[in-house]
C-alpha cells in the first residue's frame, strides 16, 4: 500500500482552524464495510455532543481494477460503487443521528483510502480528529490502519482508533 502522504518539512503547516469563531470541529470518521466501523462512528458521535462537534463520514471507493477499452463499463462501475457507498453512509447516518442528534456530513472520495483521507483533511481546517476503527479480527490491523499507523506523525490532526471490542458503556466512559 505504501502512500506517501505529502508533509510540509518546513514546519509552516496550516493551523486548524477547528474552535475559532465562526468555525466548528469536525470529526471524520472513515467508513467501511464492516460492522467495526460503528464503534468509530459511536465514539465520534459521542465526543461531537460533549464537544458541540460535527461528524464527517467518509467512505473512499477503489477506482475502477484497469483500464476497460469501453468507457461505459468503467463508468457503470464507478456509478455503482458511489450508490453502494451511499448506502453504507446511509447506514451509519442514523447512528450518528441519534446519538449527535443532527445528521453528520456524507463524503464520498475515489482512489487510495490514505491519500484521499488526507486530502479530505487538508482541504477542509475545521477537521480537528480523524476517527478509525481497529478492526475485530485476531490477524492484526487492516492494511489501512497499519499504513495510517505508519504515516500518522504527518497528518495535522489526532488520529484516534477504536477498539471494536470496548462496549458502548465503556465507549461513553471514553467519549
Amino acid at each position: 500500500m505504501q502512500t506517501e502522504i505529502p508533509h510540509n518539512e518546513g514546519g509552516s503547516r496550516r493551523i486548524r482552524k477547528s474552535y475559532e469563531a465562526g468555525h466548528r470541529p469536525k470529526f471524520l470518521v472513515l467508513i467501511d464495510e464492516t460492522d467495526d466501523c460503528g464503534k468509530a462512528v459511536y465514539y465520534a458521535s459521542r465526543r461531537a455532543v460533549r464537544l458541540g462537534a460535527r461528524v464527517s463520514l467518509l467512505r473512499v471507493i477503489d477506482p475502477p481494477q484497469s483500464e476497460t477499452p469501453f468507457l461505459g463499463v468503467a463508468e457503470m462501475m464507478k456509478i455503482e460503487a458511489e450508490e453502494e457507498a451511499r448506502q453504507l453512509l446511509a447506514r451509519w447516518t442514523g447512528l450518528t443521528q441519534a446519538v449527535a442528534r443532527e445528521p453528520p456530513e456524507t463524503l464520498i472520495e475515489q482512489g487510495d483510502a490514505a491519500a484521499e483521507i488526507f486530502k479530505v483533511i487538508e482541504a477542509d481546517e475545521d477537521m480537528a480528529m480523524l476517527v478509525l476503527a481497529a478492526g475485530s479480527s485476531q490477524k492484526g490491523p487492516g492494511p489501512l490502519v497499519t499504513e495510517l499507523g505508519r504515516t500518522a506523525g504527518t497528518y495535522p490532526l489526532p488520529v484516534v482508533i477504536v477498539p471494536a471490542h470496548l462496549s458502548e458503556e465503556e465507549l461513553d466512559a471514553l467519549s
